[in-house]
């Protein structure tokens, strides 16, 4: 049997995800530094571990997380024992997010030491280099946007994560107004931000990131009362349009399996490139000596 052999452009193998890891471990520990800035002590850190980096800048911060691991083998015991206490230190778990190209012995590894699985992302890419085909929405539009606007970006940008679209598998997470306004204010500086308007009323926003020749598209959002007007496409389409002018070859967004984000980016040309499993390691309480008397005078 024969037939016409239909081919994607956009092929995943482990040396692609290496590069997309490393340019997500590489945010991370920025953020963090960033957030170490605006707070002005010692609390956070950004330390590597096996090709990735385990970053905290907060407590209760989304920007707490192990990214990339894995891309450069198995991480060494001691590293990960030094990166666990740190968390644990703070009080906080150690959140993995593990992409399914890295190196294989990391889930047994982590599995071992008594992470749980608690969810998945899918990573999504496009290639670039064509011209971008420009959404055109009625009343929606889309432009840089400044730090003079920020904080009408961010208003729309955090209102739309504190209320998320309800098609597909939820976010497991929920995070606080103020964790999420700091994340994108540490963020601030490491990303370029749009702005849509929907007849001249913010509606959404969107952020995006440069380096290596990926633009990371993060912080997107549309204000639940302007959703379904193709302001999510519309943004797509303008940060796409700058990333290729540019110079970026490829495109990248992390959405949650079967949401609406991973539709609209798909019509789009966007193609799952890999999941990525997310595990917990939640902090061990602390020991604490207690003394229990079993009624004859012993205390033990």
């Amino acid at each position: 049997m024969t037939g016409r052999t239909v081919e994607s452009r956009l092929f995943c193998d482990v040396a692609l995800a290496r590069r997309i890891e490393r340019a997500e471990a590489q945010f991370i520990g920025a953020c963090a530094e960033a957030a170490a800035g605006r707070r002005g002590d010692r609390s956070g850190f950004s330390r590597p571990i096996a090709g990735g980096v385990a970053g905290y800048a907060e407590p209760d911060s989304p920007l707490n997380k192990v990214a990339g691991l894995g891309f450069a083998g198995a991480p060494d015991l001691t590293a990960l024992d030094a990166v666990e206490q740190a968390y644990a230190a703070r009080g906080a778990p150690v959140q993995v997010e593990l992409a399914a190209l890295a190196d294989p012995a990391v889930p047994a590894l982590l599995a071992g030491r008594g992470y749980r699985l608690l969810s998945f992302e899918n990573v999504l890419g496009r290639a670039l280099g064509d011209p971008v085909e420009p959404v055109e929405a009625p009343g929606v539009d889309v432009r840089p946007s400044g730090d003079d606007e920020f904080d009408t970006w961010l208003d729309v940008v955090v209102e739309a994560a504190l209320h998320p679209d309800a098609q597909g598998v939820p976010w497991l997470e929920e995070f606080p107004r103020e964790m999420l306004e700091n994340a994108e204010r540490d963020a601030a500086g490491l990303v370029r931000r749009h702005l849509a308007r929907l007849d001249g009323v913010p509606a959404g926003g969107g952020g995006m990131r440069l380096t290596d020749g990926i633009a990371q598209l993060t912080g997107a959002g549309t204000a639940p009362a302007f959703r379904r007007r193709g302001i999510q496409s519309a943004l797509l389409s303008a940060r796409l349009a700058e990333a290729t002018a540019a110079g970026c070859d490829l495109a990248v967004i992390t959405v949650q399996p079967g949401s609406k984000s991973q539709q609209n980016a798909q019509r789009r040309g966007f193609e799952l490139l890999y999941t990525r499993a997310v595990l917990a390691l939640e902090p061990s309480p602390p020991r604490v000596a207690r003394t229990r008397d079993d009624g004859s005078g012993n205390r033990f």
